[in-house]
């Protein structure tokens, strides 16, 4: 999903950056110290999950999860995001530096919006509506995702209408595994630590203490 340096705009990376600056900073102000650990773990599985890549023109396809970090982190989806497409464009040259800013949006965006959405559904107490939640989260999250990319493409110059089209056709697959993946790990919680899903998530709203 990532965006390859040298195609984009000055105007689109602009946007993009502070957009994503927004979303950070946003973001960082809902870590807590006890957040830390788990923030680090999903950034490690975000960074994991999108080494494999698929080149399609301009931009690339690969596994992100990022319905999952939305769903666990909220609005730290953002710096957590940055963290690993910092890493990976200084480790792997997978993106870039000049388009950190738009890649992040992009992709922490949507998992933010639709874990935010999609939390009560997700704790439903009736078994096929949570899985549809969790399986619209993770696969929603991709799509989203997808439409971004083409949009920052299509707005850079009007000749990426077709490579935006087919970076779209080319996640569909990933939108149905990381949807599945999603209620897959959403089931699972719900059997053996449920207070995963119930508790709160960073950025949503803390529960009064006692």
């Amino acid at each position: 999903m990532h965006i390859s340096e040298g195609v984009l705009s000055a105007p689109v990376l602009i946007c993009g950056a502070a957009l994503a600056l927004g979303g950070m900073a946003k973001g960082l102000r809902a870590v807590g110290e006890d957040d830390i650990p788990k923030a680090a773990v999903l950034a490690a599985v975000f960074f994991v999950a999108s080494l494999i890549h698929v080149n399609i023109g301009p931009g690339s396809a690969h596994l992100i999860l990022s319905g999952l970090i939305g769903l666990f982190l909220g609005w730290a989806a953002f710096p957590v995001i940055f963290a690993g497409l910092l890493l990976q464009g200084i480790l792997f040259q997978f993106g870039g530096l000049t388009v950190l800013g738009v890649n992040t949006f992009n992709m922490a965006f949507p998992a933010m919006a639709l874990g935010l959405l999609l939390r009560k559904g997700i704790n439903s107490q009736r078994k096929a509506a949570a899985f549809a939640a969790a399986f619209i989260c993770g696969g929603g999250s991709i799509l989203l995702s997808s439409l971004l990319v083409a949009l920052a493409l299509f707005l850079t110059g009007r000749e990426f209408k077709f490579v935006a089209l087919e970076i779209m056709l080319a996640n569909l697959p990933i939108m149905i595994i990381e949807g599945l993946m999603c209620a897959l790990v959403v089931g699972f919680l719900a059997k053996v630590r449920p207070a995963l899903l119930t508790g709160e998530a960073l950025g949503f709203e803390k529960p009064a203490k006692a």
